[in-house]
């Protein structure tokens, strides 16, 4: 019975000839109901082809993109705003559901966000790592200023410096979240606790306008993915845990999952407090205010 309930989407008619899409992502739980649509024959049965090109690096996914080798990828708030005032065509077509962690080390002694006050927080600089990072902070009471900040890019360096003690706390997105949770690591706060999301999937004008049918194939598939996660039980499909989110197999069954929502556009109180912060830090003209940044064409409203 299970075996036959998971494969109810399979009677979705095509939608008709559709050209391909090309979608960038770098390994989070962001992009799991696109992958899990994808290798579950969700978009074959649709009639879309769709290639997930994976990404280790933020600057190559940007590149990719702006190069016009994507017609689209999963991004960070603050990534798709400073393209965006910087003169990129693009849009927000909907919003992601995967949250940051800010995580302390387990030798540091710090359990609590009060305590990191003069203490070595690791960021990458500019992005949505130190967004998360401030916000936690200044919800806790804890003045951005008051703490270091040393810039340590690559997440798995971070993470390996956590566990060193050699930095006391870094804001990680799963599954590298998960990873330093098992390892004894606390969590000191959410951008799920503040309410906010910072991911989203934008899509080339290019692309909006040349295959507007293409795009909204994708988000069917993605709603559809999203209900198969709900109701299939989690070894049916654990290896894209493993082989595209990146989890240890160790950790398929205990890690928590997003609470995937059907495809929405992104909260205004989410961009509006993105392109406040990089205001803040000069990263965009203080006159930006994100016009068209967000499509309201393909998604549901918040």
């Amino acid at each position: 019975m299970l075996l036959l309930s998971s494969c109810w989407w399979k009677k979705e008619p095509p939608a008709g000839d559709l050209e391909p899409l090309r979608l960038g992502a770098m390994a989070s739980m962001d992009y799991l109901p696109f992958v899990v649509a994808q290798k579950q024959g969700i978009y074959d049965s649709l009639g879309l082809e769709v290639e997930i090109v994976k990404f280790y690096s933020a600057n190559d996914r940007d590149a990719a993109f702006q190069s016009g080798n994507l017609d689209g990828t999963v991004i960070d708030y603050t990534g798709a705003a400073l393209q965006h005032a910087n003169g990129i065509p693009l849009q927000i077509v909907m919003k992601n559901d995967g949250y940051f962690y800010l995580i302390a080390s387990a030798e540091s002694g710090v359990t609590d966000v009060s305590q990191l006050e003069r203490r070595n927080v690791a960021v990458s600089r500019n992005t949505a790592i130190e967004f998360a990072t401030d916000r936690i902070l200044t919800q806790a009471g804890v003045s951005p200023l008051d703490v270091n900040k040393p810039e340590i890019n690559k997440i798995p360096l971070r993470l390996e410096m956590l566990q060193n003690n050699q930095i006391d706390a870094s804001v990680f997105p799963d599954p590298f979240a998960s990873i330093a949770l098992s390892k004894g690591n606390p969590s000191l706060g959410t951008t799920r606790d503040l309410g906010i999301t910072v991911t989203g999937t934008i899509f080339s004008q290019k692309a909006i306008e040349e295959k507007p049918d293409e795009i909204r194939t994708l988000i069917k598939g993605y709603n559809l993915a999203v209900d198969y996660i709900r109701q299939t039980p989690r070894h049916y499909w654990k290896e894209i845990l493993i082989s595209d989110v990146g989890l240890p197999d160790s950790l398929v069954n205990a890690v928590v999952l997003p609470d995937f929502v059907y495809a929405t556009r992104p909260a205004p109180k989410s961009i509006e407090s993105t392109i406040s912060w990089l205001k803040s830090k000069r990263l965009v003209p203080d006159t930006y205010v994100g016009t068209e940044l967000v499509n309201m064409d393909f998604a549901a409203k918040k």
